[in-house]
């Protein structure tokens, strides 16, 4: 099961990028964080990371 990022709330800062320790997420074309749900080992590292909370579990 992958993380969900709720694209209306990400400022695009990348902070969740950076801490992913299996490189699941990304930056997609408008600068907004998406999550490769096959990669993504749902450890919720960047859960904590978002200053926004633009991501959950």
């Amino acid at each position: 099961m992958a993380v969900t990022v709720n694209k209306d709330t990400c400022i695009g800062c990348g902070a969740c990028v950076g801490t992913c320790p299996v490189s699941a997420l990304s930056l997609d074309a408008e600068g907004k964080a998406e999550c490769d749900g096959g990669t993504c080992i749902d450890c919720g590292a960047c859960v904590g990371t978002c200053p926004v909370s633009a991501i959950s579990q």
